[in-house]
C-alpha cells in the first residue's frame, strides 16, 4: 500500500507542474511574449488546454464571474494541495 500511496503522490505532483505550466505559459502568452501562431508554442497550448479543461470547468461553474480573472487554476492548486496534505497526515492506513 505504500507505493499506492506513492503513486497518488506522484500524479498529484504531475497535476500541479501541469497547473503551473499553464498558468505560466498563459501569462507569457498575454504578454507577447509568446507567440500563439508558432505551431510548437500551439500545439503545447491547445494540449495543455484539453488536459486541463476537465478539471477547470466544474470549478468555473461554482466561482462567480470576476470579469476576466480566472481564479480555477488557484482553486485546483488549492485542491491538490489539500488532497495531499490529507494524505500526508493519513499515511498510516497505507502502511
Amino acid at each position: 500500500m505504500q507505493s499506492f500511496f506513492e503513486i497518488l503522490m506522484l500524479v498529484l505532483g504531475i497535476a500541479r507542474f501541469f497547473i503551473f505550466a499553464h498558468f505560466i505559459m498563459s501569462w507569457l502568452i498575454n504578454f507577447q511574449v509568446l507567440n500563439i501562431r508558432q505551431p510548437l508554442v500551439s500545439q503545447i497550448w491547445y494540449g495543455l488546454n484539453r488536459l486541463l479543461e476537465p478539471i477547470y470547468a466544474p470549478i468555473r461553474r461554482f466561482l462567480p464571474n470576476m470579469g476576466g480573472i480566472d481564479l480555477a487554476p488557484l482553486v485546483a492548486l488549492i485542491g491538490i494541495y489539500a488532497l495531499e496534505i490529507i494524505l500526508r497526515n493519513n499515511v498510516g492506513l497505507f502502511l
